[in-house]
């Protein structure tokens, strides 16, 4: 499919969002050196976000080490935590607040309800078709719940998480795939706002944070896709501009699995206390990108000039075996 082209008659405003709950691995750098490789070449601004909404997994020397690791890697941003800038603050535990306006002004406007459903119950729920990555679809128990229903669940000492109601199909031109397409029950159903325990979900926070913050681009990795549509609603009822969108595709070690933090090997840090150079992870992952040939050694500033959608796989994209080898012989 033919990719959408990005409108610069806007200037562009793209976001780095890392969640300070561990170190960066390769994986992180791909979709971050994707990112900022696309606001670069739109001669666009970046906005680094610490996206720490869950007060127990984030941590503060994790987001000062997400920040060396970026900087070691050749990113660089022009507002963010450190640097401050016109949308500040940007760390998502700084914006408490904003987030209890939102959801008091979508209560108004009738969209949420109480959801008394314990975990396992919602495991248990029959499940309509729905995305992978998008979990069982939420089938609405607690809808239509009266003031005495809602009474005897509290009486029982549940807690309730708000969820908002939603329904219908959405679309979108994403920058990579083209025109996508998914209704409410591929996405998940109603979704939390805030969780029972009084946190306050992703997919609040990060779409209020690209409002506030006039994100206009928004680059992130392809499991993220299922979430966009909820995000999008957001943006609707709130009024607001929605982003442009690109999910990049994942990137999966030797034997298909996609990285994560178990990856220990291929963090950042890592790599370079094995005396690996950034210009080698940077060559090595725009090699995986289309955009260069293999085995070079650059800096990501080299790569702007030669970033274009139609050169990105749309496929999920598999590492070789040994990759620290083959980073260290291009070192």
């Amino acid at each position: 499919m033919k990719p959408f082209a990005l409108d610069l008659e806007t200037p562009v405003r793209g976001r780095l969002a890392p969640s300070p709950t561990g170190h960066l691995h390769l994986g992180n750098a791909w979709s971050f050196l994707l990112c900022w490789l696309a606001v670069r070449s739109a001669g666009g601004r970046l906005v680094l976000r610490m996206e720490d909404i869950d007060p127990e997994r984030s941590r503060p020397h994790f987001a000062e080490e997400i920040m060396r690791d970026l900087a070691w890697l050749g990113l660089d941003w022009d507002e963010g935590p450190d640097l401050g800038g016109p949308y500040a603050p940007y760390t998502q535990q700084e914006r408490m607040e904003r987030y209890a306006e939102v959801i008091e002004a979508l209560t108004r406007l009738g969209r949420t309800y109480p959801c008394y459903c314990t975990r396992k119950e919602l495991k248990t729920m029959a499940s309509a078709p729905h995305l992978e990555d998008a979990g069982p679809v939420y089938p609405g128990t607690c809808l239509g719940l009266g003031a005495d229903a809602r009474r005897e669940r509290e009486a029982q000492g549940r807690r309730p998480a708000l969820r908002l109601h939603g329904a219908g199909e959405t679309r979108f031109d994403d920058l990579l795939h083209g025109e996508v397409r998914l209704d409410w029950a591929q996405c998940g159903g109603d979704f939390p706002l805030r969780r029972s325990d009084g946190v306050i979900a992703y997919q609040l926070a990060v779409a209020m944070d690209d409002v506030d913050q006039c994100i206009n681009l928004v680059v992130r990795g392809a499991d993220i896709l299922p979430c966009t549509p909820r995000q999008i609603f957001l943006f609707d009822l709130l009024q607001a501009p929605v982003p442009r969108y690109a999910h990049v595709p994942l990137l999966l070690d030797h034997e298909g699995v996609r990285l994560a933090k178990r990856h220990q090997s291929l963090e950042l840090r890592a790599l370079r206390e094995m005396g690996i150079s950034p210009r080698a992870v940077a060559g090595y992952l725009g090699h995986l990108a289309g955009l260069l040939p293999e085995g070079v050694a650059v800096a990501p500033t080299e790569v702007v000039s030669e970033f274009a959608w139609g050169k990105i796989p749309q496929g999920p994209v598999v590492l070789q075996d040994q990759v620290e080898i083959v980073l260290k012989r291009i070192s």
